[in-house]
């Protein structure tokens, strides 16, 4: 596949969106992965080429965080490291993904992830302060396993399973849930992509046009975190909750 110019200038533009939308709250790559099937990507390769882009706008987004001050590498990595059995699994179910039945799922999980966001709000401001529990911390990295494996499988919408698990299990403030959510992802990503790169033809021009545009995504969604906080953070992740669920049950 040849990757002309007006075609590489529209993948960085829904890369900025998608990169912006996934580091704030998630979701973003239903709009990578349904543009590149559109150029004629297979699915599964689709899936895989997403990765790339996803790596590079997560990089972006850690280095971002841990300027600003906002960086706990050791808790993260301990994090990564359970999803990563996980995301192994997952991605070699990924390169078989076909059908639409994962459009009904995904939107059921979404609209369980708004119930839980706007369930005990008071807990992530209290959270801020105080380091999690050891009961947290055990749940935590338990269900970490779970998120690697949707992140490998297709990782669409795996912020929306992330996030709860940092902020409403482990009691992050929703800055500090994105600040180990990058990390995270980061690090069971590059797993995926060797999985799916070891199985399925990936687009390399395409996935770099969208890692440049995703950058860029990840760079600003990283800064808005810090600067607007949680509310903000909170406001943009209901938005986009809403209209995916929509959308999917519409396309289902």
């Amino acid at each position: 596949m040849e990757l002309d110019l007006l075609h590489a200038i529209g993948l960085v533009a829904v890369g900025m969106i998608a990169g912006f939308v996934n580091v704030m709250a998630g979701g973003g790559s239903l709009l990578t992965v349904p543009v590149m099937v559109f150029m004629g990507l297979p699915g599964p390769s689709a899936n895989g080429t997403n990765r790339i882009a996803i790596l590079a706008q997560n990089l972006t987004a850690i280095t971002t965080f841990a300027r600003s001050g906002f960086k706990d590498f050791r808790l993260s990595l301990s994090l990564a490291a359970c999803a990563v059995p996980g995301a192994i699994g997952g991605a070699f179910l990924g390169v078989e993904l076909e059908g639409v039945w994962f459009n009904r799922a995904l939107a059921v999980i979404m609209v369980g992830v708004m119930v839980l966001m706007r369930l005990d709000r008071g807990a992530a401001a209290h959270a801020e302060s105080d380091p999690p529990s050891a009961r947290r911390l055990f749940a935590g990295h338990v269900l970490m396993v779970g998120v690697g494996f949707w992140g490998g499988f297709i990782q669409l919408g795996v912020g929306f399973i992330i996030m709860p698990v940092l902020n409403r299990v482990m009691g992050f403030d929703l800055v500090r849930t994105n600040m180990h959510k990058v990390f995270i992802v980061a690090v069971y990503t590059v797993v995926a992509l060797f999985v799916y790169s070891s199985q399925v033809t990936l687009l390399w021009t395409v996935g770099l046009a969208l890692a440049i545009g995703n950058s860029a995504g990840g760079y600003l969604g990283a800064r808005f975190t810090i600067s607007k906080g949680e509310r903000l953070v909170r406001l943009i992740l209901n938005v986009v909750l809403v209209a995916f669920v929509i959308k999917l049950l519409l396309d289902a």
